[in-house]
């Protein structure tokens, strides 16, 4: 593993950024404590940037594909514009609970639509145009989200993707060519950067964002 961010000045950033909300703060304890595979919460850093965006777009419709504990989806939300919806899918039923209570505690339900299922056959059936996208989900169906979700964009909206340099795993040949992950993210790089339809840049964030307008 490689770290892409140093540790101190981590930890710095968010001692000098804005505070999280005891309820983000919350999601962030219960989640280490409580759920598996906590790391995938976006966290106080990730979340900071991600809700700085939000408002930067002021989106009024935004798709979430991979909710987790709703830490995103949350952070996301605060930028909406004032009659926005996000709508946020996740396969994980088992989580449904504990999400849709974050979400109720967060005054958000009439503005968060939290729905359970693949986002593969989900997606084909909600209706655009988004603002904002964000894909933070399975590694391997990167490239069919983005597929799937371009259309649905308006034009001069933002798709921004998780993970994508995945702890700098994808600086490395001979990781690429031993792990499955680390390919499919390599080859999803690949294919942004050489998309005609859009300008890009991968932000080195914890684990790696890309943030993509649609021209």
């Amino acid at each position: 593993m490689i770290e892409i961010t140093n540790p101190s000045v981590e930890e710095y950033i968010s001692r000098h950024s804005s505070e999280e909300s005891p309820l983000l703060q919350k999601v962030n304890r219960e989640t280490y404590t409580e759920v598996l595979m906590p790391r995938m919460l976006s966290g106080h850093f990730q979340g900071r940037v991600l809700s700085m965006l939000s408002f930067m777009i002021r989106p009024k419709r935004i798709l979430e594909i991979g909710t987790f504990t709703g830490y995103s989806a949350l952070c996301l939300a605060e930028g909406l514009a004032q009659d926005g919806e996000l709508i946020t899918i996740d396969v994980n039923e088992e989580l449904e609970d504990r999400v849709r209570g974050y979400i109720s505690s967060a005054g958000m339900d009439t503005k968060i639509r939290y729905i359970i299922g693949n986002a593969v056959t989900l997606i084909p059936s909600i209706d655009g145009p988004f603002d904002l996208v964000f894909i933070d989900a399975d590694k391997h169906n990167y490239f069919q989200y983005y597929q799937l979700v371009f259309d649905k964009v308006s034009s001069g909206g933002f798709i921004m993707v998780d993970n994508t340099l995945w702890n700098g795993k994808v600086t490395s040949a001979e990781i690429v060519m031993k792990d499955k992950d680390t390919r499919n993210l390599d080859e999803f790089n690949k294919h942004i950067a050489l998309d005609p339809r859009v300008e890009k840049i991968i932000l080195p964030i914890r684990d790696g964002i890309t943030v993509i307008r649609k021209k």
